[in-house]
C-alpha cells in the first residue's frame, strides 16, 4: 500500500508539497516512444497515470501514488503491460538521499504525511524507527494484537507538571511540550505557530534564550520563558507572565559550549530582543558563573520564585555520567521539573564536534535517573522530562516506558512544518525553507495558519497512536506506562521491529 505524502492532492502553499518530487519511486516515461494509448491510465488503480479530458497526451506520472517495483507481481503492472516498453520504475534518488540514520527519509516523509492528514501511523510502521543502530532504534514495544477501534476520548494523555505537595498545579493535555527555540534561531512566524498549537492542545512551548516577542503575549499561559547563561532578553515582566520558567544550565547537543547565534542571523530585530548589537555573533557562556553548588542553585530558583510565585521551576541539564546526582540536587534546590537533555538533540545549529560526542544518549539517562530517584524515595515528588532525539510518537512512548513523565520536542515540530534536515540552520541567513531564519525574504515561504495546522495534525496523529498503544496494553492513562520497561524488547541491529 502506498503511503507517501503525495497520496493527497498537492497544496502548493505547504512547504513539504513543494517537494512533490520527493516520493519513494521515480516513474519514467520515454516520451519519444510513448504513443499515448492510455493503457497505463486504465490499468493503474492508484492514479499514477492521468490525462485531461479532451487532451491527447498523458500528464506526467504522479509518482507519489506509485507503489514501486513491488507492483511487478500484479497483472496491471504498467511497466510490463506497456506496448512500446516506454515505462520504467526506479528508486527516487532525491528520496534515498534525504535524511540520515536517525531521521531516515521514510521517517521524514511519514512525518510530513501525518502533518498533512492528522492520521496516525500503524504501530509497526517502519517510519517509527530509524537506522542508527542504537538508542530508541534498538527498542520496540511487545505490541499485543489490536483490540478493535478504541474511542480516543476514553484515554487520558494528560500529565501533571508539579508533583510536589506545595505550589501551583499545572496539567498539560499531552505528555509533550515544545522545547526552547529562540527568536533568531527560528522565525517569529514559527514561534507564534508553536504557541498557537500549545494553546490548542493545552500544552506549552518555550521561548528559548532569545527573549519573549510581543506576538506571544496572547498565548502567555502556554509559553515557558527560558533563563540561560547569557541572560539574553531576560526581564522581570516576561518572567511574571510565565506559567513555567526554565533554567537552561546545559544543552545535550553541546554541553560545555553554551548557546551561539552567528552574526548574519543577529538582525536588528533579533538584537533588540536580546539587548545586543546587531550583526555581531552572540555566545552564551558556560556555565552560570554564579552557580557552583546546590546552595547557589537554590538561590537561582529562589530568585525566580520571588519574582513569580505562581511559576513552576524547570531545570534543563545535559546528561553527564553523574546526571542522577544533578537531578537530586535540583530537587533539593526546589525544582518542580528536572529536564534531561540527551546528546542527540539540537538542530543543524549545534556544532558537529559536540553533537552525539559528549552527553550520553537520553534513553540511558532516563532510566538511570528514574531508578535513582526511586531509590532516594523522591520519585513521586519530581516530574522527569526528557528531550534530545525524540522524533515521533513511539519515541515518546518509549521514553515514558523507560521512566520519564513526559518529553520535550523541537526538531519533530520543524519537520512537520517542512524541514528537510539539511543542517543549514546556522549558515548564512539560515534555513532555505524559511523555518530556522529571521530573513524576511525566506520567512515569506511559510504561512502561520499552515504551520499551525501541520503541527496540530502532528499532535493529533501522535495522540491517536498513544491511544492505540494504551488500548492494546489494557491501559487508559498515559501515566500507567511510566517505568514499564517490561513492555519493551530489544531489537537487534538491522532487524525490523
Amino acid at each position: 500500500m502506498n503511503d507517501d505524502l503525495c497520496d493527497t492532492e498537492p497544496n502548493p502553499h505547504v512547504p513539504s508539497q513543494r517537494l512533490k518530487a520527493v516520493s519513494r519511486n521515480a516513474v519514467i516515461r520515454n516520451e519519444a516512444s510513448c504513443i499515448s494509448c492510455g493503457l497505463c491510465e486504465s490499468l493503474c488503480p492508484y492514479g499514477v497515470h492521468r490525462r485531461i479530458e479532451g487532451h491527447v497526451h498523458l500528464l506526467p506520472p504522479y509518482e507519489g501514488k506509485c507503489i514501486g517495483p513491488e507492483c511487478a507481481k500484479n497483472d496491471f503492472y504498467c511497466v510490463n503491460r506497456c506496448p512500446t516498453r516506454s515505462l520504467s520504475v526506479k528508486p527516487n534518488v532525491t528520496f534515498t538521499s534525504l535524511g540520515d540514520f536517525r531521521w531516515t527519509s521514510e521517517m521524514i516523509l511519514s512525518t510530513w504525511k501525518i502533518a498533512e492528514t492528522g492520521q496516525p501511523l500503524p504501530l509497526d510502521h517502519p517510519a517509527n524507527m530509524g537506522r542508527s543502530g542504537g538508542g530508541f532504534d534498538t527498542l520496540a514495544f511487545k505490541i499485543p494484537a489490536a483490540k478493535g477501534n478504541p474511542d480516543p476520548d476514553r484515554f487520558s494523555t494528560s500529565i501533571e507538571l508539579n508533583r510536589r505537595k506545595e505550589g501551583p498545579r499545572l496539567k498539560i493535555g499531552i505528555p509533550v511540550y515544545g522545547g526552547g527555540m529562540s527568536y533568531g534561531s527560528v522565525s517569529l512566524k514559527v514561534m507564534t505557530a508553536r504557541a498557537i498549537v500549545a494553546k490548542q492542545w493545552n500544552t506549552l512551548t518555550c521561548t528559548g534564550e532569545g527573549g519573549y516577542p510581543d506576538a506571544l503575549v496572547p498565548y502567555s499561559d502556554h509559553v515557558v520563558t527560558q533563563v540561560a547563561t547569557g541572560l539574553f532578553g531576560v526581564k522581570e515582566e516576561t518572567i511574571q507572565r510565565a506559567p513555567m520558567v526554565e533554567f537552561k544550565y546545559a544543552q545535550g547537543a553541546k554541553p560545555g559550549l553554551g548557546g551561539h547565534l552567528l552574526y548574519e542571523k543577529n538582525t536588528p530585530m533579533v538584537a533588540k530582543m536580546r539587548q545586543a548589537v546587531p550583526y555581531t555573533s552572540l555566545f552564551s557562556p558556560f556555565p552560570f558563573h554564579s552557580v557552583y553548588s546546590v546552595e547557589d542553585h537554590k538561590k537561582h530558583l529562589d530568585w525566580i520564585h520571588s519574582i513569580n510565585p505562581r511559576a513552576l521551576l524547570s531545570v534543563k541539564v545535559s546528561t553527564p555520567n553523574d546526571v542522577e546526582m544533578v537531578a537530586v540536587g535540583s530537587y533539593y534546590a526546589g525544582a518542580n521539573i528536572v529536564h534531561l537533555d540527551g546528546g542527540y538533540g539540537g538542530t543543524g545549529a549545534a556544532p558537529e564536534i559536540a553533537k552525539k560526542n559528549i552527553a550520553q544518549p537520553i534513553e540511558y539517562a532516563i532510566s538511570k535517573v528514574h531508578k535513582f530517584l526511586e531509590k532516594e524515595g523522591i520519585r513521586g515528588d519530581v516530574t522527569l522530562i526528557a528531550s534530545g532525539g525524540i522524533r515521533n510518537a513511539m519515541d515518546v512512548a518509549k521514553a515514558i516506558a523507560l521512566g520519564a513523565d513526559g518529553v520535550v520536542i523541537g526538531t519533530a515540530e520543524l519537520v512537520a512544518i517542512g524541514c528537510v534536515r539539511c543542517a543549514n540552520c546556522e549558515s548564512g541567513r539560515g534555513c532555505p525553507r524559511g523555518i530556522a531564519t529571521t530573513d524576511p525574504q525566506l520567512e515569506v515561504q511559510n504561512e502561520t495558519e499552515v504551520m499551525v495546522r501541520r503541527v496540530s495534525n502532528l499532535y493529533n496523529a501522535w495522540r491517536l497512536q498513544w491511544c492505540d498503544l494504551l488500548n492494546r496494553f489494557g491501559m487508559d492513562d498515559i501515566t500507567q506506562l511510566r517505568g514499564r520497561t517490561d513492555l519493551l524488547r530489544r531489537v537487534p541491529e538491522g532487524v525490523a521491529q
